[in-house]
């Protein structure tokens, strides 16, 4: 039974990605340690009462003894004491091959069900989401977009070259502006049709992508009007967050609108309430009248909730 054992922080030690001897030879160290991924769903250990779960880290005679090759995997970085850390992605269909069957890595579970039921450390989600975003970019930058040739994985897999034109790729980032509109003393919360697979009671904050040519404060009072139908003045940042779903960076805001009434897209936005700070306090606490919820505490729709309520 693997012991359950946090990697708390890596240094992802980026000046040593284009060395590949160095990559090759901390590959090959007894110390490194792996993290499988099947079907991007990352392997994870848990204690006897499943009340916590940490990330699966194989050593490197695990691997080997299952047959995975790490020629082609995604270096991470080094642990504090110097091992090495590396990811893995295989299909479910590959598990199922391996010696012993898929049940011999088993349990491996959906990186946002992780999220959700808040098992994991910050910094393991961290971990993970770095890993996940890696592996679905490689397996969607197999051929060039400019010849169509097949692509060649560099720098431990945070780069990709075109072996017929030279062209270079490198994971993407898709800026998000996720924000919550303010008026006074209340602020607006929203559930999406989306939302039904999850929690139908479920609301959360506005968000939308960054087109090209705008700005983060353009974007955030597009969206909100497009969402909502309000007029935006003053949109000030207040933190980031990675969201490897598939690799997009959510950048929270505070937007104050010049009015309240909505006009809804339905497309996005199922229903939409103004809600003052009391109201606010009672959904966060679990006790609202009509079963209202927020998103988990490692979402940062939740901490921008957190900061209004604060004051």
């Amino acid at each position: 039974m693997p012991t359950l054992r946090a990697v708390k922080t890596l240094d992802r030690v980026s000046h040593m990605r284009g060395d590949s001897e160095w990559l090759a030879a901390q590959a090959q160290l007894a110390a490194s340690r792996t993290l499988l991924l099947v079907d991007l769903r990352p392997a994870i250990v848990s204690n006897a009462g499943q009340a916590e779960s940490s990330l699966r880290w194989f050593s490197a005679a695990e691997i080997a003894a299952l047959g995975l090759s790490r020629n082609r995997c995604d270096f991470l970085g080094l642990e504090p004491s110097g091992a090495p850390c590396f990811a893995v992605a295989i299909s479910e269909h590959r598990a199922i091959a391996l010696p012993g069957g898929p049940f011999c890595v088993r349990p491996y579970v959906d990186l946002r069900t992780l999220m959700v039921q808040g098992q994991l450390d910050p910094e393991e989600l961290s971990i993970a989401g770095a890993a996940r975003a890696l592996a679905e970019w490689h397996a969607n930058c197999r051929h060039c977009g400019h010849c169509g040739s097949a692509t060649d994985v560099k720098d431990g897999g945070w780069r990709c070259k075109c072996i017929a034109c030279g062209k270079e790729y490198f994971p993407r980032t898709d800026p998000v502006v996720i924000m919550l509109v303010t008026h006074g003393d209340r602020c607006l919360i929203s559930h999406e049709p989306r939302f039904k697979a999850i929690q139908d009671k479920m609301f959360s904050t506005l968000a939308g992508f960054l087109e090209p040519g705008e700005d983060v404060e353009h974007a955030v009072r597009r969206e909100v009007k497009e969402e909502v139908g309000l007029e935006v003045g003053a949109v000030t940042y207040q933190e980031s967050q990675p969201w490897p779903f598939p690799h997009s960076l959510m950048i929270g805001c505070r937007a104050e609108a010049a009015g309240t009434e909505l006009t809804l897209d339905p497309g996005e936005i199922a229903e939409a309430r103004w809600v003052d700070r009391a109201e606010l306090a009672s959904i966060m606490a679990g006790r609202h009248p009509e079963g209202l919820t927020v998103p988990g505490k490692h979402a940062i729709a939740r901490k921008l909730l957190q900061a209004f309520l604060a004051g």
